[in-house]
Parts: C-alpha cells; structure tokens; sequence
C-alpha cells in the first residue's frame, strides 16, 4: 500500500527531491521553463512547447501539472491520440490538477474511440463550468458527447475498405497533405512542408518550412514516382498549397496566403504551369477561402469560405466563374452552423464529398457525401469507420471509377508526420454461405451432396464515362493543342470544352451519364473529328481510350460524321443531327471553295439493294438539310455504297455499328 501512494503522489521540480542531481534538475527546470514560454503565448504555440516538456519529463515523469501539459500539448497536436496516457497521469497524480481535467479526459478518451469512457468523463466536466461561460461550455460538451454517440453507432458497422499509406514517392518525413487527383488517377498534386521547398525558409510561426506544391505520376507497376516540386512560378517563397484540379489535370487552383487566404488559378501549356491569377471577387473576399473544386464541364467552382453571411463557421458555395452572379450559398442541407472545408465534386456531376463538424460527425471533420437529385443535394451521407476518425477528416478526393480515394492522415505506419493516404473501397460484403451439402452416412458407396451458390455481390461504380487519348495530326503524327467540346445532342447545346496538352495531345473528358454526347475536336487548318457516346442513365463507369488523328482538307480526305442520326430503317434525320449538320455547313461556309461528297453506307444485314437504297436516301436527307440551309447544292454531291465499303468486320455488334455510317469526301477545293 505504502508503495502504490508513493507511486501516485505528485511530484514537483525542486531541490529537496532531486538535490542530489542538481545538473540534471537544473537543465530539467531550464526546458520547463522554456516550454512554459511558448505554452503560455497568446495564442499558444503547442507545438514548440511540446519538445522541452517531453524533456523535463524525462527527468521528473511524476509531475501532475506537467503531464497535464504535455497531454494539452498533445491535444493540439497531428497525434492527438498520444494525450490520453498523460491526462491519465495527472489526474491519477493529483484529481484536482485542473478545474478542466475531466473534460481533458474526455477529449483524451473521445480521441482513441472509447466512446462510453469519453462520455462519463464529458458528463462528469459539466459541473465545473463557471457562470461566465456555462452556456458555451454546456454546449460544446453536449457536442461531444452527441459525437460520441454518433461514433458509437458508427463503428457497429464498419466501411469494408483498406486504407494504405500512399508510400515513399508522395511521402516524406515532413507534412504531406492536401491531394488532388486526376479523374483517371494518372496525376497527384499535393501541399508539403518539405526541406526542398522553394526557399528553403522556415515559417516564423510554426517552425516548419513553407508549403510547396509538388507533383507524382502514376507508373506502370501501380506505385507513385517520386515527386517532384512543381516550382516557380507555382511555388513561391511563402506558402502555396493544393484546392482543386480539374479531371483532365490541366487546370489547378492553389492557394496563396494573401489577403487574408485567397484561391488563384493556374493552367498547365504543355509542360509548364502558368503563373497562377487571382479568381475574381465574386469567390475571394476578405475572409478565408480555404478549398474548390470544379464541375466535369468545368464551368462552375464549388469553394469554401469564412465570409460573413454564412450559415456557420465555414460554408460551401458554387458560382459560375465566368458569369456575373453572386456565388450561392449551398444552404442548410449541406452547410451546418459549424464549419465545412474541403470540398469535392466528383466526375459524375452529381455526387459531392465534403468534410463537416455538424451532420452526425463522430468528432471534428468527418468525410460525408451527397448526391443531387431532384433539383437539390440530398442529406449528406458519413462515410463511416475507419475512414472517418474523432479526429479531423478532410480533403478527401475520389477517382472518377469510385474504387479508390485520398486523403491525408495522422497514423502508425506514416513516414514522420502527416501522410497521404489511399483508400481502397470494397463494396458491401458477400454474406456468408452456409454449408448446403447433405449430411449422408459415411458408409454409402457414392453420396449425393448439391452446393448452392449465393450470387455474386457486385461492387457499386461511380455513373460516368471516362474519355481519354491523345490528338495528333494524321500525317505527322505530332500532338496537337486541339479545342475538344462536349454537346448534348439532345439539346443542340455545348455543354464544355477543353483543350488537349500542347506538349503531348493527351486530353481528358469525363461524361455524366445520362445524356448522348457528341464530341467535337477542332483545330485551325483542319477538318473537324466527331465522335458520339450516348451514356444511358445509370450506366456504370468506364474508361474510354480514342486516340485522334486530324486530317487537313486534301483531295480525297474523308471524315466520319458520327453525330448524324436516322430513325431505324428510315432516311429520317433525327433532332439529335442538328448540332453535326450546322458544324458541316459552318465547314462550307468558312472555306466557299471546298466541294463535298456525302455518303452514306449499312453493314451487310438485309439484302444488297435495299441496303444501297437506304444509304443512298440517308446521303441524300443530309444534302438536302444543307442546301435548304444556303449552302449551293453544286458544291454537294450524295452517294450511296451500302455494304460495300465496310470499315470494319461485320461479325460483330461493334463492327457492324462502325459501318452504319454517313461521311464526308473533299472532291474539290
């Protein structure tokens, strides 16, 4: 019994219980006094105070107040978890150690998931609130101990997901946070505190380098190359850090520590990023725009901010960058009146992931998502245990497929600090089969057994189509810097446009599904190329290869129209034709010498002549639309080759479909 007291009593820094090391007490009293220095800075700086604790406690590791210390220390640190043991020995030290030090403990244990542990301690806090502040204090343990609850019920079922460190090519022993991804995972950019930073300077405040913005590639084995820093004039001497990327990878938005915290934009010409350029009022203000993230069409930016008239703390917005209305509120479904950060719109168009402090967050910043549906975002979703932690969970991005996502994390396995992380979604879980075999006697000749099978589960894709290759001339082969626009046939309207990269064509389009696309690449000096993907509602995700080849308008050149559309065995141009005959008809009217054939062509189904007769009247329909649209009938002429001139096998569905075509010749120029 003596020996358990001794062990629980508190112990302090002074000459009659270490007089006979009086160096060691004196250096031990130095770096307690150093950290007090910092401990005690309004505000604090926890981070630089926590070294020298962490050695005065070497010496003397019985000292209720510093344990205590150490633990808030902890509490504001990336390893939050790590207070808890020494909250623990305060209070075991000396109970009245602080008027705070249940509601520490209650931190302490919310932050490792002992739920019911944290809440008695939360319960136990409240009466310890003084009159000034009783009704925020009240408040803010209610809070927690609702998050508490809300982490009770979410570890019952579990994500069924692997979470793996995303390895030595992205990660360093310094901070590495902040991923943005292409759609098709090919490219991550994220934010770093490295020693390689442009500068090499270290910020004042926290002690850490500047934040730099580096880039890694995806290689062929599926690992990360190592990552490069993106430079000037991304990376300046003060800190820059990663917001958004758009799908194809050409477009980023960073953040720059100026008035306050405001977004820029930068676009990517061949290899080189361009000198980022501040986004306008309507998104940047005087408060503290932290995050964005773009449509697919590229045409609205989602972005956080701490302007005034929110609903809260941080709110998300959307507004059209090169319209002129006020950026909207998402309002309340989405936006709570705590704070939201890091927003993500994923490819789909529809279906966004942000992290939260409201909704049903199991402490801090959980991940959630919502889909809109209906004219409105639907009530956000938690993504759950273990994906979402007590501690914060932010900026989280999603591949366009849906099988993996990103984010960055305070964990075991880390290479030195904050780390980058990739989550790997399995889907709902296969139940579990029971034997179906027959019990039979051991001593029959030949027993009968029938196993039944329970059918595959299949796992969830994201609802979009991704379109990829690269744009190169015909005859040389080089990359072309072509405009590519996405039109809604139905509609007859342009709904984006991007640009392929000037250094290599690659170019990269995602595609909502629910909706006939046609795609249209255009470059001056040559023909026009279009391609149509009708991607029917729910379709699943897919990852579309089309390397294009331009042609210039020579004698004899053809051009496929794959946007021209006939009622099923008819001659019939459908309304989903228009968008593709008025590009044919801009075509003759930008070159008045340029003299045309039309036509039209069937697979080898059905027979000969009705097949030469259709193809005939289907190259005639599109010459008629042009000449009623002012083009001179002498510059047109239609021809029909029904299953004569195939392009492809007509063994199969694909090839057959390739040969049922309408094209474009030039006869004269």
């Amino acid at each position: 019994m003596l020996t358990l007291t001794t062990q629980a009593q508190n112990v302090e820094f002074s000459k009659d219980r270490f007089g006979n090391d009086k160096e060691g007490l004196k250096t031990a009293q130095r770096e307690l006094k150093e950290g007090d220095g910092w401990y005690d800075m309004d505000p604090s700086r926890y981070e630089l105070a926590l070294p020298h604790y962490l050695a005065a406690q070497k010496f003397n590791p019985d000292n209720a107040q510093l344990n205590l210390k150490i633990g808030d220390c902890y509490l504001h640190s990336g390893f939050k978890p790590k207070a808890l043991a020494y909250l623990q020995k305060a209070y075991k030290l000396n109970p009245d150690v602080d008027p705070t030090i249940h509601y520490l403990l209650g931190r302490g244990l919310h932050l490792n998931a002992r739920w019911p542990e944290a809440i008695k301690e939360y319960k136990a806090a409240q009466p310890n609130a003084s009159s000034k502040d009783k009704a925020a204090w009240a408040a803010d343990i209610q809070k927690k101990i609702k998050e508490c609850e809300n982490g009770q019920q979410l570890t019952r079922k579990p994500a069924r997901v692997f979470i793996d460190n995303a390895g030595a090519g992205v990660n360093s022993p310094y901070p590495d946070y902040g991923p943005v991804i292409s759609a098709d995972e090919s490219v991550i950019l994220f934010t770093s505190r490295r020693a390689t930073s442009t500068g090499g300077q270290k910020d004042p405040e926290t002690g850490g380098f500047f934040e730099d913005i580096y880039q890694s590639t995806r290689l062929p084995n599926g690992q990360w190359s190592s990552a490069l820093n993106l430079g000037a004039p991304i990376n300046t001497d003060g800190h820059d850090a990663t917001v958004g990327l758009s799908p194809d990878g050409q477009r980023l938005v960073v953040y720059v520590e100026d008035n306050g915290g405001d977004l820029h934009e930068s676009e990517l010409r061949g290899t080189e990023w361009r000198k980022p350029q501040k986004l306008g009022s309507r998104i940047n203000s005087r408060g503290h725009e932290s995050s964005a993230a773009y449509s697919p069409d590229g045409r609205t930016l989602y972005f956080v901010t701490d302007k005034e008239g929110g609903l809260g703390g941080r709110d998300i917005y959307r507004v059209q960058p090169e319209g002129r209305g006020p950026a909207q509120n998402l309002g309340p479904i989405i936006n709570t009146p705590y704070g939201e950060e890091g927003v993500y719109l994923h490819p789909d168009g529809k279906t966004m992931y942000f992290s939260s402090e409201g909704h049903n967050s199991m402490g801090g910043y959980d991940i959630f998502k919502s889909v809109y549906e209906n004219g409105q975002w639907g009530k956000p979703e938690n993504l759950g245990w273990p994906i979402n932690t007590p501690d914060d969970d932010v900026f989280f991005v999603i591949s366009a497929s849906g099988r993996h996502g990103y984010y960055s994390s305070f964990r075991e396995d880390g290479l030195g600090s904050k780390d980058i992380y990739q989550i790997t979604f399995l889907g709902p879980e296969k139940p579990p089969v029971l034997s179906q075999e027959d019990q039979l006697l051991a001593s029959r000749a030949q027993p009968v057994k029938e196993t039944l099978l329970a059918a595959a589960v299949p796992i969830a894709t994201a609802q979009v189509t991704i379109l990829k290759g690269t744009v190169t001339d015909d005859m040389t082969h080089q990359p072309v810097e072509a405009t590519i626009e996405v039109v809604d046939n139905v509609l007859n309207q342009t709904i984006a446009a991007f640009r392929a990269n000037a250094q290599s064509g690659r170019y990269l389009v995602s595609l909502p599904s629910g909706v006939n696309y046609g795609i249209v690449v255009r470059q001056d000096g040559y023909l026009f190329y279009s391609e149509n993907f009708d991607v029917p509602a729910g379709a699943a995700y897919a990852e579309v290869v089309k390397d294009i080849a331009l042609k210039k308008a020579d004698l004899g050149v053809k051009v496929v129209l794959n946007n021209i559309f006939f009622d099923f065995g008819k001659a019939t141009l459908r309304p989903e034709s228009t968008a593709e005959l008025e590009r044919l008809q801009k075509l003759l009217a930008e070159a008045p010498t340029l003299r045309l054939e039309i036509s039209g062509h069937t697979d080898n189904v059905g027979k000969a002549d009705y097949n030469q007769d259709l193809s005939q009247r289907r190259a005639k329909a599109v010459v008629d639309y042009l000449t009623q649209h002012g083009v001179d009938s002498n510059r047109l002429t239609a021809a029909g080759y029904g299953d004569t001139q195939p392009v492809a096998p007509n063994t199969t569905d694909g090839g057959r479909q390739l040969n049922r075509r309408t094209e474009f010749k030039i006869t004269g120029k």
